[in-house]
């Protein structure tokens, strides 16, 4: 099931394979004929699955997260129609220089310098990003101490802010390569507002992250709330219910709720979802709140991708609306 505003359509397509996928893809941007795809997001078994799904329309993302459940494979689709800004994605973004801390470094400061070529720069403009790491374990230390420093280079500290974000585990589509990155900028009249939720949440900076819980974007009359990778964790930065997924589950939703709820938003107005387990084993635990929550409401898709901490099992993201 899909999910609408008149000027934006997100939905997540799920398939055994590619091709069945492409087929459903292409039915679905056929019955929306006066929309355009602005962004994909395929969710792979295998790097070499991506050759079989060729150019399309729209930037592109791959990731190697595969998809749990009866589906091997899916993709995240985001159509737009008279926007009243410009959506910049940049996608796959990697870098085969060192190690995890080196590759980050390089691959922001490589997006940097594209969106000032457009005369744009990520504090003003980037309003969310993700990192996909393979062994996320042993390289997301790397990732957290590259970012922070291209970060400060750039004046984003916790003093002023930083960006809403996911950093999880995944396989990057370029062979070789360890970090690999998604960006989303907008060029035109928009406000942020970044979310906190005191109450549930302490400040990343405080266990030496640098992002924001989440984003509230507004242009054109609506607000979008980008939540940002979201855990069973509590004010003080613990995890919260240690090696029990299903409690991790409803602790990350209750999480969400109350960032959605800062935002003016609710579950109503979610139009899309990602959640990430990093057991394939917890998925017949969490699979029955996952759907209780979401129903046929929500597009959802559930990957296998290890969360940044190891006792984290299980993690998601959405997008919502805020009129």
């Amino acid at each position: 099931m899909n999910r609408t505003s008149d000027r934006e359509i997100h939905d997540i397509i799920c398939a055994a394979d590619i091709p069945s996928l492409l087929e459903k893809e292409r039915a679905f941007i056929a019955s929306h004929p006066d929309y355009s795809v602005s962004f994909r997001r395929y969710f792979l078994s295998s790097r070499e699955q991506k050759d079989a799904i060729g150019p399309g329309c729209g930037s592109v993302s791959y990731v190697v997260q595969p998809v749990l459940g009866e589906n091997r494979v899916a993709v995240w689709l985001f159509l737009t129609k008279d926007y009243p800004v410009e959506l910049l994605w940049h996608t796959n973004l990697c870098s085969a220089s060192g190690d995890s801390e080196d590759q980050t470094e390089d691959i922001l400061r490589s997006y940097g310098q594209a969106l000032a070529g457009s005369g744009l720069n990520m504090a003003d403009h980037c309003v969310r990003t993700w990192f996909y790491v393979d062994d996320i374990d042993n390289n997301y230390s790397g990732v957290v101490a590259g970012r922070k420093r291209n970060f400060e280079s750039q004046g984003m500290t916790k003093d002023t802010h930083y960006l809403a974000s996911t950093g999880i585990g995944g396989g990057s589509i370029v062979e070789g390569t360890t970090v690999q990155m998604d960006a989303l900028a907008i060029r035109g009249d928009f406000r942020q507002r970044y979310l906190y939720a005191p109450e549930n949440f302490n400040p990343t900076h405080e266990y030496g992250v640098t992002f924001e819980r989440g984003v509230e974007v507004e242009y054109g009359g609506e607000s979008h709330v980008l939540i940002s990778g979201t855990a069973s964790i509590n004010n003080r930065g613990e995890i919260v219910h240690p090696g029990d997924a299903l409690a991790q589950t409803l602790h990350m939703l209750e999480n969400v709720e109350a960032l959605l709820r800062e935002a003016g938003s609710s579950w109503d107005e979610v139009q899309m979802a990602a959640v990430y387990l990093r057991n394939a084993e917890d998925y017949s635990a969490v699979a029955p709140a996952l759907k209780e929550r979401f129903v046929t409401k929500i597009p959802y898709v559930v990957t296998l991708a290890p969360v940044c901490r190891p006792g984290w099992l299980i993690e998601m993201e959405c997008i919502a609306l805020s009129k």
